[in-house]
């Protein structure tokens, strides 16, 4: 299977500057300060049309609650000035509810952030979807399920919905054939014990509607999820779809399925002991405008920095808040109470590896 895009992986390779810049800071907080992140995730909205079996964040309730446009627009505009390269819309709610998103996304165009999205995509339509594929990197659809019925359950939503999702990354396709886009128009489905044998038939489908890839990926128990019904599930036993789905690739659709994430859960302990990544290399705003270092633990105060509406992203970033976060981070967290497999594992490998070398790495 083709991985050209790093999904089951990281691209830290790719920041050597910033990553040198962390390194040399060491303890240092007047250097720290102005490490900034290359990745910022932001929820534009907190409302969400779907209520799925897995969610990682239905602790915090789906409140209607939404960006100022013209706050997130300045700090946008700030944060390319500080460094931020770019931009996922996802988080508490559905992205592309926020009816400023087209817009906000021309921002980012404009100021050279790349941007991307992670939606179930039911409220697209072909004005927005011009919009979304224009300027994004990447779109990555959360369909979770290979027929009607299924979909339905694990989304918990009408049926109709489905059809609804294959049209329209049907027409993302198209528009970016037709047009020229360089988006990148992906799906994923997290794989459940429901949905495992409609994976094959989910792969066709989207072969079909001529998305770029479909990516299978493995649940992680959420720290303070309501939900517990996938809690200490493996993948050992649905490995063998791995084959199946090679099978469908074609030249123009990949299947990435992330054996290697899979793997991991298996694993006794991390082989590193801290968290390297946060908080430096990424970041995320709720939809209250809170800006936290790390998605797993959202509503903690202890990795709550701050709020655009009432401060500058600089103010936040190089704040008195942070910096007690990042000590709070180095001394204190535990990170065996961590949620397993999180967003920045890999990358968290990379970095322990560059602060603890084997003692033979000069020899290259």
């Amino acid at each position: 299977m083709s991985d050209k895009y790093n999904i089951d992986s990281h691209k830290m390779m790719y920041h050597p500057i910033r990553v040198a810049k962390w390194l040399e800071a060491k303890d240092n907080w007047s250097l720290q300060k102005s490490i900034y992140p290359i990745y910022v995730e932001i929820t534009p909205i907190g409302s969400c049309n779907h209520r799925c079996t897995f969610c990682s964040v239905d602790y915090i309730g789906y409140k209607s609650i939404k960006q100022d446009e013209k706050v997130l627009e300045a700090r946008i505009r700030e944060m390319a000035k500080l460094g931020v390269k770019s931009i996922m819309f996802a988080g508490e709610g559905e992205p592309t509810l926020y009816k400023p998103l087209p817009h906000i996304l021309d921002v980012c165009k404009e100021v050279g952030i790349d941007t991307s999205l992670t939606t179930n995509s039911v409220p697209f339509n072909e004005t927005n979807t011009e919009n979304f594929v224009k300027n994004c990197s990447w779109i990555k659809v959360s369909i979770n399920a290979g027929d009607r019925e299924t979909y339905a359950k694990v989304h918990r939503t009408k049926e109709s919905d489905f059809d609804k999702v294959v049209q329209n990354l049907t027409l993302a396709a198209k528009i970016k054939k037709e047009k020229s886009y360089d988006c990148t128009v992906g799906s994923q489905m997290l794989l459940l014990p429901e949905n495992e044998h409609t994976a094959l038939d989910l792969a066709k489908t989207m072969r079909d509607a001529g998305v770029d890839y479909l990516v299978i990926k493995p649940y992680t128990q959420s720290l303070y999820g309501t939900s517990r019904i996938y809690e200490g599930l493996t993948y050992e036993n649905m490995m063998h779809l791995e084959k199946e789905l090679a099978a469908l690739e074609t030249d123009s659709f990949k299947v990435i399925f992330r054996a290697n994430t899979m793997k991991k859960l298996e694993e006794e302990k991390q082989p590193y002991s801290k968290c390297y990544s946060t908080p430096y290399f990424w970041s995320y705003i709720m939809a209250d405008g809170s800006v936290y270092g790390c998605s797993a633990y959202l509503q903690n105060e202890k990795f709550n920095y701050g709020n655009i509406n009432t401060q500058t992203f600089q103010e936040i970033w190089e704040g008195q808040k942070r910096e007690a976060g990042v000590k709070f981070i180095k001394d204190e967290l535990d990170i065996t109470m961590c949620r397993r497999n999180c967003r920045m594992d890999e990358v968290n490998r990379y970095l322990w590896n560059l602060k603890n070398p084997n003692p033979h790495v000069n020899f290259i």
